[in-house]
């Protein structure tokens, strides 16, 4: 895969999870993407990065266009070094949460993406590698 163009966000506070939307937002306008495709990316890397505050004390997202075998998407890398996922099948599914929250941040991120994988191989953390292709 071919890297077009990416940028890499410290993420540490809302402030930044704003950033990262900010600049997802600014990336997805390049492409020919749907307005409401351009909005689900946007919130996936939204739900992605305000994790990395929550669950990890931060880490770092990475988003990049890509073009592969004459496609164009988008890739969502958020990594941390924090606790990790323990049950990867259970926080996918709707209504489940370590945060009181509502449960919907990784399955609308399944949901609004072509691809979600895990590096569950990792020792420390996580690593969650999201695309959406046109």
């Amino acid at each position: 895969m071919l890297e077009a163009e990416a940028h890499e966000i410290a993420v540490r506070s809302s402030h930044d999870v704003q950033v990262t939307v900010d600049t997802a937002q600014a990336m997805l306008r390049k492409l020919p993407f749907t307005r409401p495709v351009r909005f689900q990316i946007a919130t996936a890397a939204s739900e992605l990065a305000r994790n990395l505050v929550v669950h990890a004390g931060g880490g770092l997202v990475r988003l990049c266009v890509l073009e592969h075998q004459g496609r164009q998407g988008f890739e969502i890398t958020a990594e941390d070094q924090g606790p990790g996922i323990a049950d990867i099948d259970l926080a996918l599914r709707d209504g489940f949460s370590t945060a009181n929250s509502l449960g919907l941040g990784l399955p609308g991120v399944q949901r609004m993406m072509d691809e979600l994988h895990f590096d569950e191989g990792r020792a420390v953390g996580t690593r969650i590698v999201a695309r959406r292709w046109l």
